[in-house]
């Protein structure tokens, strides 16, 4: 059996070096693109496994649901490539679909309807969809609160200078008894610890994602790579 590898010779990131180092950046740029890659498989699983089911009294069914398994293999491969350029980490990708010699077009319809590999892709997307969009949830709600909230020194001053606060307002509302209530970071104190909580998100966005795409990683050596190699 002939087997299509993606070879590098690239290490897994460590968090201990985060979140500096290129390698963690290139994870960030994973989850943020999977979101995109993850609603396009879910979209395709999703539309053809229901028309494929739907139809499968008539003669339309099969070739249906071939075309998912088929799709869903590119998407497969496609999610290899991604695995290895930016998480690291080389798969064998499946061996091509095995089809008798001389089979007809319902004899390639049966192949592909009988290719593990291709179902495995299938569950992929579908057991992936919302991990992806919690990690991308995660991820961006790590990274984007603790960058402002660590370069606070250099634009607190904009609250002041043109928006009329004594500095970041971050909450401002008046209770049930009438009495106003408002927090602002304005000292410099203030200032300083709110910068430092940031640094510590930095630190911990870069964990967290080195975490979330270690998931990723054995989705795809379990569902998507070629089980004999």
């Amino acid at each position: 059996m002939t087997t299509t590898t993606f070879a590098t010779t690239a290490t897994t990131p460590s968090a201990r070096r985060a979140p500096y180092g290129h390698r963690t950046f290139r994870e960030l740029g994973y989850i943020c693109t999977s979101l995109v890659t993850a609603i396009i498989g879910f979209t395709w699983v999703v539309a053809l496994f229901s028309i494929g089911a739907g139809t499968l009294v008539t003669v339309i069914g099969l070739p249906v649901l071939a075309l998912l398994l088929a799709g869903a293999r590119g998407l497969g491969r496609l999610e290899l490539h991604r695995v290895h350029r930016q998480l690291g980490l080389p798969l064998a990708a499946p061996a091509p679909v095995a089809v008798p010699e001389g089979a007809g077009f319902w004899g390639r319809v049966g192949a592909r309807l009988r290719d593990g590999a291709g179902w495995r892709a299938v569950g992929y997307q579908v057991l992936m969809f919302p991990w992806r969009v919690f990690s991308f949830c995660v991820a961006v709600t790590l990274w984007s609160t603790g960058l402002a909230l660590a370069t606070l020194p250099v634009w607190n001053w904009v609250f002041p200078t043109y928006v009329g606060w004594p500095g970041y307002r971050l909450f401002d509302y008046t209770d049930a008894h009438h009495v106003h209530h408002a927090y602002y970071i304005a000292s410099f104190w203030q200032v300083t610890r709110a910068s430092l909580v940031g640094i510590g998100l930095l630190l911990l966005a870069a964990w967290a994602t080195h975490l979330l795409t270690n998931v990723s990683r054995g989705a795809a050596r379990a569902l998507l790579a070629d089980w004999s190699s």
